[in-house]
Parts: C-alpha cells; sequence; structure tokens
C-alpha cells in the first residue's frame, strides 16, 4: 500500500472521523508500513513501548501468561490503535502480541510524538482522549483479575476448610449408623441383666457424670496413653480379652480404673462385663454424635465468617466497626493457605478494643491483601505472621508482620503505585497495594512500611472517630 492508500484507510476509521486528512497525512509520511503473517508475534513481553501502531487489516491480541498457560487479555480488529501515545509513561508490557490473522499494520516511533503535538492538534487530542480510554479500560481488565484471583484463592481456600468437617460428618454418620445396627443384639444381651434400679441409677451417676463434665482439662498425649495403659491392665486382670479400643473408649471420657471398680463392686463380677458392653456402646454413639456436632459447628463457623467478612447482607457504608472481627475473619479465610505455607500466626490483638468509623467490607480488603502478600512472601520457606494492634492516642495502630525475606529497597517507594507488582505473571496485577491505599486514605488512615531482609512490617493508623 502507497501513502495515499493509507491515509485514506486510516481517514475511513471511526476514530479518526474528526481528524484533518493532512494531519493524519502528516503521520502516515513519517510512519512505517508492515505485513505481517498469521502466527507470528509482534511484540514480546518486556519489549520497549516506543511505537504507536494501528491495525489496518486483520486481527491481532495481546496474551499474558498465566500459570504456564497464555490468557488472552485484549483483541485487536481493523481500526484498533494499541502501543505507545503521546503522553504516555508506559516504558514496556507485561504481554505479548501475537497475530491472529495474516494483518497489515501502520506504526509510528515516539520520537515524532512532541512535533505531533505540535503541528497536528486533532490527531493529538484525539489520541490522547484515546489514551484515557485505554487506561480506564486496562483499570477495569485488571480490577476484574485482581477480583477473580482473589475470589479463586479464597474460593479454593475455603472449599479445603469445608471439605475436612464435611468429611468428618460423612464418616462419623457412616459409621454411627453401622455401630446402631448392632444395639438389638445388644439389647438382648441387656435384658438378661440381674441388676435392680437403684443399681442402675448408680451407675448412670459414674457414667453419664463423666459424659456431662465440662471443667475437667485434656489430658496430655502423655498422660492419655498411661490412663489407657492402666485401664488395660485392669481389664485384663478382671477377665477381658482384647480391650484396647475399650480402654481407649474409656480413656477419652476419663474413666479411671477406679471408677470400674466401684461399677463392678456396685453390680458384682458376673453382671460387670455385659454392663462394660453397654457403657462402650454409650461412649462411642456419644463420641460419633460429638464429631458431628464438631464438624457441624465448625462449617457453620467458616460460613458465618465469609458472611462476615464479605458484607453480603449489609450496604458499603461507614459505620461502628469492629477492627479485630475483620483480621480475624480473614485469617479464617485464608487458614488453608497458612497451613500450606507452614506458618505460624501469633495474635497480639489488644483487648476491648474500641470501635471506629469504617466500610467493613473495604476494611477486610486491606486486611485480605496485605496478609495474603506476606504469606506468599513465606511459601518456599515458612514463618511466622504477627498481628499486633493497640490504642495510641485518638487512633488504633495495627501492625502485620511477616518473617519472610523483605522487599528490596530500590523498590520500596513503588509498592502503592497501580500496576506495579514484584510477583510472577499470573500471580499479581500490582492493584492489591494500591487499592489498600487508596481504602486507608478514605478512612483518614495512614500506612507505614518497614522492610528489610528480615522481613516486612505494615503499619496502619486508623482514627477512632472518623
Amino acid at each position: 500500500m502507497n501513502q495515499q492508500q493509507i491515509t485514506d484507510l486510516i481517514a475511513s476509521f471511526p476514530a479518526f472521523e474528526e481528524v484533518p486528512l493532512e494531519q493524519i497525512a502528516w503521520m502516515v509520511e513519517r510512519g512505517e508500513y508492515l505485513e505481517i503473517k498469521a502466527g507470528e508475534v509482534f511484540y514480546k513481553r518486556g519489549d520497549p513501548v516506543d511505537k504507536l501502531t494501528i491495525l489496518l487489516e486483520g486481527l491481532a491480541a495481546f496474551r499474558m501468561e498465566q500459570n504456564g498457560q497464555y490468557k488472552e487479555m485484549i483483541r485487536f480488529v481493523k481500526g484498533d490503535i494499541t502501543g505507545a501515545l503521546p503522553y504516555s509513561r508506559a516504558f514496556s508490557g507485561n504481554a505479548n502480541g501475537a497475530i491472529l490473522s495474516d494483518s497489515k499494520i501502520f506504526t509510528l516511533n515516539k520520537g515524532h510524538f512532541q512535533d505531533l503535538v505540535s503541528e497536528c492538534h486533532d490527531l493529538a487530542a484525539m489520541l490522547v482522549h484515546r489514551m484515557t480510554d485505554r487506561v480506564r479500560d486496562m483499570v477495569r481488565l485488571q480490577q476484574q483479575n485482581e477480583k477473580l484471583m482473589a475470589l479463586g484463592k479464597l474460593s479454593a481456600g475455603l472449599a479445603h476448610e469445608l471439605n475436612n468437617p464435611a468429611a468428618a460428618i460423612v464418616r462419623s454418620s457412616e459409621t454411627l449408623q453401622k455401630h446402631l445396627g448392632t444395639v438389638p443384639d445388644k439389647l438382648k444381651r441387656m435384658m438378661t441383666l440381674e441388676i435392680t434400679d437403684e443399681q442402675i441409677d448408680q451407675i448412670n451417676v459414674i457414667v453419664f457424670g463423666k459424659l456431662n463434665r465440662t471443667d475437667s482439662k485434656p489430658l496430655s498425649m502423655l498422660e492419655k496413653s498411661s490412663l489407657e495403659d492402666d485401664l488395660v491392665d485392669w481389664l485384663e486382670g478382671n477377665g477381658y480379652g482384647d480391650c484396647y479400643m475399650l480402654s481407649e473408649t474409656l480413656a477419652d471420657y476419663g474413666f479411671s480404673p477406679t471408677d470400674l471398680q466401684n461399677m463392678k463392686e456396685e453390680v458384682g463380677p458376673k453382671q460387670l462385663p455385659m454392663l462394660m458392653e453397654w457403657i462402650d456402646n454409650v461412649l462411642t454413639t456419644q463420641r460419633m454424635i460429638g464429631e458431628i456436632k464438631e464438624a457441624s459447628n465448625r462449617i457453620s463457623s467458616l460460613v458465618n465468617s465469609v458472611k462476615s467478612y464479605s458484607h453480603m447482607d449489609r450496604a458499603n457504608e461507614m459505620e461502628a466497626t469492629n477492627v479485630h472481627q475483620g483480621i480475624l475473619n480473614t485469617l479464617t479465610i485464608l487458614n488453608h493457605k497458612i497451613k500450606q505455607n507452614r506458618v505460624d500466626v501469633v495474635d497480639n490483638l489488644a483487648e476491648n478494643i474500641p470501635m471506629i468509623s469504617a466500610s467493613p467490607g473495604e476494611l477486610n480488603q486491606v486486611w485480605t491483601n496485605v496478609i495474603d502478600n506476606a504469606l506468599d512472601a513465606m511459601e518456599e520457606t515458612g514463618g511466622t505472621l504477627a498481628i499486633t494492634s493497640w490504642v495510641d492516642g485518638d487512633s488504633i495502630k495495627v501492625t502485620i508482620a511477616d518473617s519472610g525475606s523483605g522487599i528490596p529497597a530500590d523498590i520500596q517507594d513503588r509498592i502503592f503505585e497501580p500496576f506495579f507488582t514484584t510477583k510472577d505473571i499470573g500471580k499479581g496485577t500490582g492493584l492489591g497495594l494500591e487499592t489498600v491505599k487508596l481504602i486507608v486514605d478514605k478512612h483518614k488512615g495512614s500506612i507505614k512500611l518497614n522492610s528489610n531482609t528480615e522481613g516486612t512490617t505494615f503499619e496502619f493508623c486508623f482514627p477512632i472517630k472518623g
């Protein structure tokens, strides 16, 4: 194509409809025309963004690598403008530009931009307006990707956390069903017991006294093992054969050889074996019911934490907010990642801390972004996550500290910039800490960063009265 054909073609594109033809011709005279075959790459990740590019014919796309796979971020059709634009501060890109079908493109080196702005006002105004639209579209796209990645992390962790108690409920329910299947035979044998109502009452006092105890201190593993050995010795000494499972069940509920001896003296040695079978049945049933109850409560707690974390039933407005509740809910949501990365959480949260005026959902975004980054910093080595809060005059301060390798000193002043990220492609968009800064500013708070090779600490300060 010659220059006149290129000029007329560009002038026919909607974006250039209000640009005088002579200004388009000025641009074409200084630019370069290229024809690229399908499958070729016209821009590589990391290349300098130094040319204005207009797609004259064909189809192209920018693709970003995420977790070893290429994901199409944006597609370009005939008439679209990409690459460098006047006043743009982009120096390099983070995606690859691929040609999807045989294409013709026009490029203008950014070295001509200064003359373009001074000589072609209408063209420059259109391109600057195009840059504004592109920034807005990119921010929207990056924010969507950030939310999707965050949602993926949270949903994966939550699914893992829910899977354990759900599996426990299924397992205990199936075991309980099998266990209850043996009750008819045990009932027949129980009917042969020759004991009085008074004796039954005494046995019930002992058994259900153990079941209903709430003041007993849990035994250590060593103490429980020793108690089981004592119970085995007593049971074997009183004519029982295989009694290891029974001794474990009895030890779980704090039965001692003295308790067994008291029951033997109450009902006599002849009735004791059948009585022990009944006690084993009661304790085993109670244990499985307890497991189901504990697992169900765990699921309920997780669901409530998610509901509180997301504030799905509230408007995103300022209200009296407990800072600690949001932090604890965030830790619950990220618990899977905490365990996976072998991180110990140290809770130094102050007691009776006052409420602040805040948007709980937005504060949770702050805690999530910072804690998630801290966990990523300890992904390879494990470590410690310390969260501390205290009242300082008319403000509340919170520090989140990790024992990771730290943030290099030469980039610490850039971490709150939009699109700046130290993570690999596909692991971060560079909007997390920018979002944190915007939310903290909205709440009239402040952030301080202290980072070295021994770890990173973010210190947040929020006014108690907004």
